[in-house]
């Protein structure tokens, strides 16, 4: 006879480590009760990577992911953290999000599970709480669209309606997304810290931030540093994968930046259609601080703001201090231009290192921004050798950059077989064209109709997928006016 598992016992094996720092760092609070959750989607697979039991928690988990009930033995919490928010310190706190616990997976790895639109807690600063339907769905398409397209991400397990309305400039639809991190520790959680707190607390959550993202560093002679160092680097390599796949955060506020190097918050982010480095989607950035080509710049920007929070932990003389510190966030240049560069050399098919290759991609997206050509389609059809897909490509600069690219490709000990390989690798097909996500959440708010969202998601999970019954998405964005999106806060 077989044993079918209760709610209760469906995989769950939760703690929270975090409770264990100084009471300062959160707040202790259930989620506040909704009237009548309804799973609307839900990640299956994700689930089982969690060790959890997806059949059974897909068809009765709603009340779990709403925050009606809770596994048993959590200590849920609201994390305090400060933050930079376009360049102004302010104190903050999830103002709508309770940190269920941590689940460890079957292989060991831990995995935050956090609530967002669970309702009130002492850093809501006056908001309700609450999260609508539209803005949980897009987080849950691109943050899961950024794990398929190989881009550091929180993760996102499920979404359920609440039954309840909410107020923003009109009644919409309230919902709770079920985000999955490796942590939420986040630059901002440091900055409260050092400014809340003393070297004591700092140093408690340097060193569980060490025991959980970087164990490997406990025995070098400055852990502290080491950190840091690592920080830099995976930053350095998230934000340098945000540039090739064309991704504009939109918020990268300090406490949007996370320590374990995840890409967190999906507010105001989208895809670019056409190249244009100036490019900024959030209707709240009006300077232009967080544009497609400032995102380098910025992330340097949090770093040094890190960097700031542990100078007392870096050496006991200040003048070391800030040497080791500036040091540290400079490997950021390095690190960035090594990934961006091995990932530019990958999209156009080459395997060796050549002195003009920075040259070769400079030009190549020079031609892309005057011409207003698509930034995913041109490497798709470079990579499937279907140019004549590209009329905005039709100039003499750009024939004339294929034949130097050509010979480039001809100059390696690879073949050409081998080139359009590891450019279908790394190009995708398939990006959360915002349109497709805007038509998605239109039905799915206006209508309750969630089969464009599913079918997106579904298309989203094999981005370098080039089949032919894919490409509707595949064509950009054709309207005149320029593409908005807004926090949905």
């Amino acid at each position: 006879m077989a044993i079918i598992k209760t709610i209760e016992n469906a995989g769950w094996n939760l703690e929270n480590t975090y409770a264990s720092l100084p009471e300062k760092f959160y707040a202790k609070l259930k989620p506040s009760s909704v009237k009548a959750p309804q799973m609307i989607v839900f990640n299956n697979q994700l689930a089982q990577d969690l060790g959890l039991d997806d059949r059974q928690l897909s068809c009765t988990g709603a009340d779990y992911f709403a925050g009606n009930r809770l596994p048993k033995n959590v200590v849920p919490l609201a994390q305090a953290y400060a933050g930079h928010q376009f360049g102004y310190f302010t104190m903050l706190g999830d103002g709508r999000a309770i940190l269920i616990g941590e689940q460890t997976a079957p292989e060991g790895t831990k995995w935050d599970i956090q609530l967002k639109g669970a309702g009130r807690t002492p850093y809501s600063r006056g908001g309700d709480g609450r999260a609508t339907l539209g803005p949980m769905l897009r987080e849950y398409i691109i943050s899961e669209a950024m794990h398929a397209l190989g881009i550091e991400t929180t993760r996102s397990l499920a979404v359920v309606s609440t039954g309840e309305e909410v107020m923003r400039e009109k009644l919409l639809p309230g919902a709770i997304l079920t985000r999955i991190a490796s942590s939420h520790l986040r630059v901002g959680t440091f900055q409260f810290a050092a400014h809340w707190g003393g070297v004591t607390d700092l140093t408690v959550l340097a060193d569980y931030t060490i025991n959980r993202h970087f164990p490997e560093v406990l025995q070098d002679n400055n852990p502290y540093l080491s950190m840091l160092k690592e920080v830099v680097k995976r930053q350095a390599s998230l934000i340098a994968k945000w540039q090739l796949t064309g991704f504009v955060h939109g918020v990268m506020n300090t406490d949007n930046m996370t320590i374990c190097g995840e890409t967190i918050d999906y507010g105001p982010c989208a895809f670019i259609d056409r190249y244009d480095i100036d490019t900024v989607f959030s209707s709240i950035d009006r300077q232009g601080r967080y544009s497609f080509g400032n995102q380098p710049s910025i992330a340097k920007w949090n770093l040094i703001r890190l960097a700031e929070t542990l100078l007392p932990l870096l050496s006991k003389d200040e003048k070391k201090s800030k040497e080791l510190a500036e040091e540290a966030v400079e490997e950021f240049n390095k690190h960035y231009y090594q990934s961006y560069m091995s990932g530019m050399r990958k999209k156009l098919g080459l395997f060796n290192l050549e002195g003009g290759d920075k040259d070769l991609i400079n030009n190549l997206l020079d031609i892309l921004e005057y011409s207003k050509a698509d930034y995913t389609n041109t490497f798709r059809a470079l990579t499937i050798g279907n140019l004549e897909d590209i009329a905005d490509l039709k100039n003499k600069e750009f024939d004339y950059w294929l034949k130097l690219w050509r010979a480039r490709i001809a100059n390696q000990c690879q073949s050409k077989d081998e080139s359009q390989k590891i450019m279908e690798k790394n190009n995708p097909s398939i990006i959360p064209r915002n349109h497709k996500v805007e038509e998605a959440l239109k039905a799915a708010v206006e209508h309750q109709d969630f089969r464009l969202t599913k079918k997106l998601i579904s298309a989203l999970s094999s981005p370098f997928d080039y089949q032919l019954s894919l490409d509707e998405y595949t064509k950009p964005y054709s309207g005149k006016e320029p593409y908005r999106t807004f926090c949905g806060t």
